[in-house]
């Protein structure tokens, strides 16, 4: 083997190593001349130099900047969210499975010591918390694959629209990773940056975990205690009403014009803006008997069976919505969490839980 060919030996297999050593795909850099050290990017500067001027060091901050690596595949996922292009029951598939709903059950009945310290402390329902942690993470199974460092040090800079916003939470990240102490480079977590067993972006995670075993440390990482109570303090914090319902079926027409789904705030992640009264004007009423006076989240739900059914929600259903702003987001979190404490209040009666997920999703 002459020179040449075996230096062009040594740089394949290096490079083979580096691809095998690769912990995800979701990490790899579509674009390696792309780079955030501050030296480099002026932008990753002006960042830096602000936070320096909230006490974190020049060099902590250059060395993490200075890892990041430009991922396209976030920019492209953030442009397919399934909250954005599923119909109801496709969604609805995803997370209401009977699999998802026994491990809730499971997840209560392992942390009921601190779902009920939770609910004392906040008002907030021990089925509520596991549905959010169960579409979420599955529990804690699926906290993500993407470099946090990575995913907002891309959209920060990169995102078309909403860079400001992205600006913002790698630096809340950075000073979140400074504080506690842990290597900003090993925490991962959704192509949107958010993080540990709720999925909290960084902004959230400083605004609302709670080191709820007292150990010194907010930890919604690792830790599912901290997650419980954090989920909690978040829907209290966003107003949560203990003992107040979340939604109500309704009957309705078999479609409705697509300029009167507008005008009356259809399928809305918005506070509740038009009361049963308007509705019944259109045709659309409640099958609980309700105040005209109350005001509603109107729902319009297409199903596999082609179908439109049609759902209000109340004041919470709204405050979920806080979480993620979809209404089929917090559909699924209310029907998991109903599907959850039916399931753990009759353990024994699987065919009821199974015939629901069918009929249901009819």
């Amino acid at each position: 083997m002459n020179k040449v060919q075996g230096k062009a030996s040594r740089y394949l297999l290096a490079a083979m190593m580096c691809w095998l050593a690769s912990p995800a795909l979701a990490d790899e850099p579509s674009e390696k001349g792309l780079h955030f050290a501050p030296q480099h990017n002026a932008d990753s500067q002006l960042l830096m130099e602000a936070l320096m001027e909230q006490g974190l060091p020049q060099a902590w901050l250059e060395e993490a900047l200075g890892q990041a690596n430009y991922t396209q595949s976030v920019l492209d996922a953030m442009e397919g969210a399934a909250e954005r292009r599923l119909k109801w029951h496709e969604y609805r598939a995803i997370f209401i499975t009977q699999q998802r709903i026994d491990e809730g059950v499971a997840f209560i009945n392992e942390h009921a010591e601190a779902l009920a310290r939770a609910e004392n402390t906040y008002g907030v329902p021990a089925d509520i918390i596991a549905a959010i942690i169960g579409v979420e993470t599955y529990y804690g199974r699926h906290k993500g694959q993407h470099r946090v460092l990575d995913s907002l040090a891309t959209l920060a800079f990169h995102h078309p629209q909403r860079g400001d916003f992205f600006r913002g939470e790698l630096a809340a990240f950075l000073r979140i990773a400074y504080e506690q102490q842990v290597d900003p480079t090993t925490l991962r977590g959704s192509y949107a940056g958010a993080m540990g067993y709720p999925q909290f972006i960084p902004t959230s995670y400083q605004a609302y975990a709670v080191d709820f075993d007292n150990d010194g440390r907010r930890d919604l990482w690792e830790n599912p205690v901290d997650a419980i109570g954090s989920v909690a303090n978040y829907f209290a914090e966003h107003h949560w009403k203990p003992g107040a319902d979340i939604y109500h079926t309704a009957t309705g027409p078999e479609g409705l014009p697509d300029d009167l789904l507008q005008s009356l705030s259809f399928n809305q992640a918005s506070p509740p803006a038009v009361t049963v009264a308007q509705l019944a004007t259109h045709g659309l009423t409640p099958n609980d008997s309700l105040d005209d006076d109350l005001m509603v989240v109107p729902l319009a739900l297409e199903f596999a069976d082609g179908a439109t059914r049609y759902r209000l929600g109340e004041h919470n259903f709204y405050v979920i919505t806080r979480y993620n702003h979809s209404h089929l987001y917090a559909m699924a979190v209310a029907e998991l969490a109903e599907a959850i404490a039916a399931k753990h209040d009759r353990p024994n009666e699987d065919k009821l839980v199974e015939h629901k997920l069918v009929e249901d999703n009819v």
